[in-house]
């Protein structure tokens, strides 16, 4: 079982508990087009105290560790937890909402999105909108340089500019708020839309 299979539990046990979660990230950008084989899969959380005892309940020790009192003090202080399945050798890290307040907008904007799972099978997951991805990617480039968040990016924009996605794209959204980080982020951003565009031509050829 991989980690990505891990996740999907979680993700799953999230909604039947009905707690506020978001997918971001590159697991996120696999709906708007990303199709990299690897993904980092980052889930925002915003639990409360009902939550905590109902998750630590639907992962119960001792095969699973999913304490409460970690999950609350997490919440309470901002900080990442995880849950761990010891039998196959698989954590999910949780990231509070109260650690990245800045995507507290972008939460009250998810939407419903169907992923796929390894084995193809669908299913449907609240998920950051194409935007609140890509402001996350730009923020995440300025704060360390990968070159994975820029190709992430445009490998979306590709993507939609071509026609293939199913969502629309506001560009001024992004525009507005790639500011924030800094001059060379706006210039890196203007710059992978005018690549897109030009690329995206190719499929529409």
């Amino acid at each position: 079982m991989s980690l990505v299979a891990f996740y999907i539990e979680v993700v799953r046990a999230l909604d039947e508990l009905d707690a506020p979660y978001m997918i971001v990230g590159a697991f996120a950008g696999s709906v708007y087009g990303l199709t990299r084989t690897t993904y980092d899969v980052d889930i925002l959380v915003d639990l409360k105290e009902e939550h905590f005892l109902a998750l630590a309940a639907r992962f119960p020790s001792p095969r699973f560790y999913a304490d409460p009192d970690q999950m609350r003090d997490s919440t309470r202080m901002g900080i990442m937890f995880n849950l761990i399945d010891s039998t196959r050798g698989a954590k999910a890290d949780l990231v509070p909402l109260s650690r990245e307040p800045d995507y507290r907008y972008a939460f009250s904007r998810r939407i419903r999105r169907t992923f796929q799972d390894e084995n193809g099978v669908a299913f449907e997951a609240w998920c950051a909108r194409l935007e609140d991805v890509i402001v996350g990617k730009l923020k995440a480039w300025n704060e360390g340089r990968s070159a994975k968040h820029p190709n992430d990016i445009y490998a979306m924009l590709v993507f939609t500019f071509a026609g293939f996605s199913d969502v629309p794209l506001d560009l001024n959204y992004v525009t507005v708020r790639a500011p924030r980080y800094g001059s060379d982020t706006i210039a890196l951003w203007n710059s992978l839309i005018e690549r897109a565009k030009q690329d995206a031509e190719k499929y529409r050829s």
